[in-house]
């Protein structure tokens, strides 16, 4: 495990950009929109015009809406997907967020912490094609 993915209280920044820049634009693309499913899936569909309601969601929570987004978008094939774009694990989701959090693209509150994405579950059963998971 990298230093960026080992459970600390504070992101190695250093780490996270390392590991970022080994990741293709299209992976940012999707967190991004995954962010907004994300979102309506955990406040409603009101959430997303609504800026006087909190928005936020955790780490988790957008781990798990993530993968629901990946396999609504590309179905048995999300793994495949995934894995195209190097991403091997929910700390990858994580190591995209704290990047675009760096570039000022995304908000942290206080409570967020890099390691509220580490092994949220397992990349290989969360997108194992229908009937292989066990």
């Amino acid at each position: 495990m990298s230093p960026a993915l080992e459970r600390r209280s504070t992101p190695d920044w250093t780490a996270i950009r390392a590991r970022a820049a080994q990741l293709p634009e299209n992976a940012f693309d999707f967190v991004r929109e995954g962010l907004s499913y994300s979102v309506r899936a955990v406040h409603g569909e009101a959430a997303s015009g609504d800026e006087s309601r909190s928005r936020h969601i955790t780490g988790q929570q957008l781990c798990h809406g993530l993968r629901k987004f990946a396999l609504d978008r590309y179905g048995q094939l999300a793994g495949t997907v995934m894995r195209r774009w190097g991403l091997r694990g929910t700390e990858d989701f994580g190591v995209i967020v704290y990047a675009l959090i760096d570039r000022e693209e995304m908000r942290a509150s206080d409570r967020d912490r890099f390691e509220d994405f580490i092994e949220v579950y397992d990349f290989e059963e969360a997108f194992a094609p229908a009937g292989v998971a066990g």
